[in-house]
């Protein structure tokens, strides 16, 4: 009797070991499920990535779990990336062309391209034919444009780069033909090679232009025409050679780059395109 109780005793108390052991378990975890990322290319004109960078950044941090990725390289490329479909998006610094008409546009800002010279030169203008002779070769001396009696440093744009169609076009000249001493890929390039060289004349975007002036380089921006290279004047569309700026992509966007280039061309970011001196588009 005593023997059987034990025994039962024993089992009762296994089983409730048992039990024990199972209501002190940890509850299972179910694995979360990976957030997903959602990713956008731009790639294009150099005039355009510092702003869309910006941009990048404040739309990222609104949209959690969205990664923009900004290279440029020149609105060639944004062409031939978005078309490849490297890019999502390309930036374009200038109008497009005819054999680009299959790409949609938006148009995201304004900008003017002026002739820039050293601060310490003593030039303060030069007329339409003086430019087209010191960028063609012909004129080769400041003196021959009322300048010191020095050789003229002309500094010209890499093939592919928007800023150099649009002064080509303005002044109609052949860019295989474009006498140059130094070429440059971006602004600032172009800027800080000028600002280096007290003999040498460049060409960039006016917003860039203005904007390095303000901080300390010494660099001056030669009006055009007689009318002052200034982004107030690109925003009046009285400057002459002024351009716009835009994004592209291969056919109408969706998704998540449709959202990415609608807050790149809406009054959100205003702010933005004004902070990195360019006029917005209202």
């Amino acid at each position: 009797m005593n023997r059987s109780f034990k025994a039962v005793s024993g089992v009762i108390v296994l089983v409730c070991a048992i039990a024990a052991g199972c209501n002190n378990r940890s509850p299972a975890v179910t694995p979360s499920k990976p957030v997903e990322v959602k990713q956008v290319t731009i790639t294009g004109a150099s005039t355009l990535a510092p702003l869309l960078s910006e941009i990048a950044k404040r739309f990222e941090k609104e949209n959690p779990g969205t990664r923009i990725d900004v290279q440029s390289g020149g609105s060639s490329r944004g062409v031939s990336d978005t078309r490849s479909g490297l890019a999502d998006i390309g930036m374009v610094s200038r109008d497009l062309k005819p054999d680009e008409v299959d790409l949609q546009r938006f148009r995201i800002a304004r900008d003017g391209v002026c002739l820039i010279i050293h601060q310490e030169n003593s030039v303060k203008s030069l007329s339409r034919e003086q430019i087209i002779g010191i960028y063609s070769g012909k004129i080769r001396n400041w003196q021959e444009v009322g300048g010191a009696n020095a050789p003229i440093t002309v500094v010209n744009k890499a093939e592919g780069r928007s800023t150099l169609e649009v002064f080509a076009g303005y002044f109609k000249l052949d860019t295989r033909k474009i006498h140059a001493d130094v070429v440059i890929g971006d602004n600032e390039q172009g800027v800080k090679t000028v600002a280096g060289n007290p003999l040498a004349i460049g060409y960039v975007s006016i917003g860039t232009a203005e904007y390095d002036r303000e901080t300390g380089i010494p660099i001056r921006l030669l009006p055009l025409e007689g009318i002052e290279a200034s982004l107030k004047n690109v925003a009046n569309e009285t400057f002459p050679m002024s351009r716009n700026l835009h994004l592209v992509t291969k056919s109408q966007p969706e998704g998540i780059v449709k959202d990415v280039v609608e807050f790149a061309t809406s009054p959100k970011v205003h702010d933005l395109v004004r902070g990195l001196s360019f006029v917005p588009i209202e």
